[in-house]
């Protein structure tokens, strides 16, 4: 831990863990210490003080949170914590003592309280008759050309399997205007590529009877369709996260034929048999979403469809289990993630009878996983000799990696562009590239004519 110099602004380290939501949550609490006056540094020696934003979603994160806190303390000894984690303030005290303050994610004010109780504002009267930095996007942690967008906090779901409305509460949806605001002040600021995340995107603006907000002249409702509508006008790629497959959503698939948004559907199905889907406390109408799936693809037929499965659930049986297989090959998924189940404390599904023995569980995923290799390969596969618009993320030597429409950042695979270096593509450049090679997860291809960002439309009024 670094002394503190009266005469230097303090110092603030900072810890993020979790999901794109959290990271959101870092983005703002860091923005405005920087708007307060603190100095935000990369070293535990550097920092006065550190904050570190926890996870608490399944066990393997609550021992990387408390572990994380436990490194920051031994190695500063000044730690304030905060995020999901925080909600079990009992379990941070019993293996931390120490630390300064809990607080729960998305509380900003407890956050900046527990800084200025633990490293006050340097007050310099020469700065203060300053006028203050215009800066409206704050600090983003993910690269310049891509940034997430949080509309929603909480969930009205209650899957047995978990914890999430506990820590973060039922749903509280931003108004439609607010949201759209921050997606204009982003592309503003060079962000090609708007990440739409939530706990449930499709139940956006629910809790508030859909009410109507203007924006640019024209009245917009707090629900999907329209803020998908509202996006379309920046003329950046916006890429859906954390759909359920709800009627309602049919009202989207045109806005992605179209080309409005990108797509790109990312939809937590979780399990394909009825019975599981009922002790998961998940919509179990399997054969009607086969049927919308279909559908959408009907509707727009460039659609990428990932998903995310929990494979060896209480009470699992080996047939239950063959059906989730069956619905992989029915479905063709573009990307999919799968998780053997492990319980999670305060979970409803912890008390279900029957558990998987947890061989087995890894035994099925193991399975699962191949399956859909076989299925992702083949998918890939046909898109070679194609041209794909893709987004460059960074040039690794010789190559640019990049992602098409199909790929989400760090979850879905690249395109690798063989003449990036030869082409001088730069990260944040649109390209099309014409796909050469396939394998299981990533595209191989070459571009076909250098990058022009600025060439992209941007319809957007400063």
């Amino acid at each position: 831990m670094s002394v503190q110099n009266p005469l230097r602004n303090p110092r603030v380290g900072f810890v993020s863990l979790g999901c794109p939501k959290a990271l959101v949550d870092s983005e703002r609490i860091l923005t405005q210490l920087r708007v307060e006056g603190y100095d935000l540094v990369q070293t535990y020696d550097d920092a006065d003080v550190v904050v570190v934003n926890t996870c608490g979603f399944i066990d393997s994160a609550v021992t990387e949170s408390l572990d994380a806190i436990g490194e920051a303390l031994a190695e500063n000894g000044k730690v304030i914590v905060t995020g999901c984690l925080g909600k079990r303030a009992d379990v941070i005290r019993e293996a931390h003592p120490d630390v300064l303050a809990i607080s729960g994610p998305a509380d900003y004010a407890s956050v900046m309280s527990a800084v200025h109780a633990a490293l006050p504002q340097v007050r310099n009267p020469f700065v203060d008759l300053m006028p203050a930095a215009h800066d409206d996007i704050g600090i983003k942690l993910t690269p310049k050309h891509y940034a997430y967008l949080k509309i929603s906090e909480g969930c009205n779901h209650r899957c047995s399997f978990c914890i999430i409305p506990s820590m973060r509460g039922d749903l509280v949806s931003r108004p439609v205007d607010d949201v759209l605001r921050e997606a204009e002040r982003l592309v503003i600021g060079g962000v090609r590529e708007l990440l739409v995340v939530s706990q449930d995107t499709s139940a956006y603006g629910v809790d508030m009877r859909y009410a109507e907000r203007e924006w640019r002249g024209r009245t917009y409702q707090t629900r999907m369709k329209s803020l998908c509508e509202g996006l379309s006008q920046l003329g950046v790629w916006s890429r859906m996260h954390y759909v359920y497959p709800y009627p309602h959503v049919d009202d989207v698939i045109p806005l992605m034929a179209d080309g409005k948004v990108l797509p790109y559907l990312d939809i937590p199905f979780q399990h394909a048999s009825p019975r599981v889907l009922r002790l998961m406390k998940r919509p179990g109408a399997v054969e009607k979403t086969l049927e919308r799936v279909q559908n959408w693809r009907r509707m727009a037929p460039d659609l990428t469809i990932r998903s995310t499965f929990i494979v060896g659930f209480p009470g699992e049986t080996e047939a239950e289990f063959e059906e989730l297989l069956d619905f992989l090959d029915e479905a063709q998924l573009d990307r999919v993630g799968a998780f053997a189940y492990s319980p999670v404390e305060g979970a409803a599904a912890n008390a279900l009878p029957d558990p998987v023995p947890e061989e087995l569980k890894l035994e099925r995923l193991a399975r699962f996983m191949e399956r859909q290799a076989e299925i992702s390969a083949a998918r890939l596969e046909a898109k070679v000799g194609t041209v794909q618009r893709c987004l460059v993320d960074m040039v690794d030597g010789d190559l640019a990696i990049a992602r098409s429409k199909a790929d989400a950042p760090e979850i879905d695979g690249v395109v690798q562009i063989q003449n990036g270096l030869e082409m001088q593509l730069q990260p944040g450049q649109f390209v099309d590239v014409e796909i050469m090679g396939s394998d299981e997860h990533d595209l191989y291809g070459e571009a076909l004519e250098p990058a022009q960002t600025q060439a992209l439309p941007l319809p957007v009024r400063a």
